[in-house]
């Protein structure tokens, strides 16, 4: 199991630590809750550095991107940040992930920690298609990166105090190259996973320590707190952000969990693995769909539990699901047959061999 450099920290604190994705990550410091309150209102920090970040160089960069991801990464120019998703050749998700535009010739691929291993096969599989060689052209530095997230709407305010240059009205997926007090060439991008606001910094390793308490110091006057990764998941459900594993993975098609928005079609665009099987999803529909609902019997849904008609007869299955500590409802997503998948369609949730009545609602669930 590894470590992060954050990994002393959170022992110090305290932490209820567990394994993630291979890495020991802290799962609560107070309480679920609590933390995710903190976060609505106020601003946490998050210790995400056991996603993945790998390089993509060269002159053919965007034509191999254009072709392993289901998004339009021409229309992103240095400073802009795209999400997307990987297709898997077979109608699937290998992975969910964000584009980072350097230069027309540099992007930054930031996957998930616990896909990072499975990323990299695959995209050396094609790159030599594409004239770049993996550790060179195609370079993965996931061990080499420490990521942090600060999330909330105090965000912004407390890392200006740190920052050589403004960014409290950075648009929304961009981001800069900065110096954060005192560590030149970190990246600061105006992205989440909490619909909370704020950014996400990613620095080398060496510089862990000391971002961590320069951000810490300017948040303690701001409520700042430290943040685990289990409130960091019922943040992402709450604004119905998917998870990969639970929500989209190689049995999932981007049009099926709702991914139609970055999945282009267009000429810039041109051919890309999976376009033709996506297009005739588009075209001719799907059978099932991801969809959000909130609980209207009093009940928490959980991954897994059978989606049914007012009759009892399954139509679907549970993907995530949560007590909202906003709401103080269940919320969940699932796939459920395209027919039951209108927003105030009513349907049932089988709870311990009971049928608690929920509906569907368009996301997010906090607005």
């Amino acid at each position: 199991m590894k470590d992060t450099v954050f990994t002393p920290f959170h022992v110090e604190l305290n932490a209820k630590m567990a394994s993630f994705a291979g890495y020991n990550m802290p799962i609560e410091y107070t309480g679920i809750n609590e933390e995710h309150l903190t976060v609505r209102q106020k601003a946490g920090i998050f210790d995400v550095s056991h996603m993945g970040e790998v390089w993509v160089k060269g002159t053919r960069a965007l034509a191999f991107i254009q072709y392993i991801t289901t998004n339009d990464a021409s229309v992103l120019t240095a400073g802009k940040v795209q999400y997307s998703c990987f297709p898997n050749g077979q109608g699937g998700i290998v992975d969910d992930l964000l584009v980072y535009c350097i230069d027309a010739e540099t992007y930054l691929l930031v996957i998930n920690a616990a896909n990072i291993q499975k990323d990299w096969e695959f995209m050396c599989r094609i790159a030599p298609r594409f004239g770049l060689t993996p550790g060179k052209e195609l370079y993965n530095a996931s061990d080499e990166i420490c990521q942090l997230a600060v999330q909330g709407p105090m965000a912004m305010k407390i890392m200006q105090k740190i920052c050589d240059r403004p960014i409290e009205n950075m648009p929304y997926y961009t981001f800069q190259k900065l110096t954060i007090a005192g560590i030149s060439d970190v990246i600061f991008a105006t992205t989440g996973y909490t619909g909370a606001g704020g950014c996400e910094i990613y620095a080398a390793n060496a510089d862990g320590e000391k971002l961590w308490k320069a951000v810490c110091e300017a948040g303690a006057e701001f409520g700042l707190k430290p943040i685990g990764l289990g409130a960091r998941d019922t943040l992402r459900l709450e604004m119905g952000f998917c998870l990969y594993g639970n929500d989209i993975d190689d049995s999932t098609s981007p049009i099926e969990a709702g991914l139609g928005w970055i999945t282009k079609f267009n000429d810039a665009k041109g051919d890309f693995l999976d376009r033709a099987r996506l297009w005739k999803q588009k075209n001719e529909g799907v059978t099932r769909n991801l969809v959000s609902f909130e609980m209207i019997d009093k009940g928490v849904p959980r991954h897994g539990y059978e989606l049914t008609d007012a009759s009892g007869v399954a139509v679907g299955v549970v993907t995530s699901g949560t007590m909202s500590p906003c709401l103080k409802t269940g919320i969940g997503m699932g796939y459920i047959k395209t027919e039951y998948a209108h927003p105030n369609n009513e349907i049932f949730v089988n709870i311990r061999n009971r049928q608690l009545k929920a509906k569907v609602v368009k996301p997010p669930f906090i607005k």
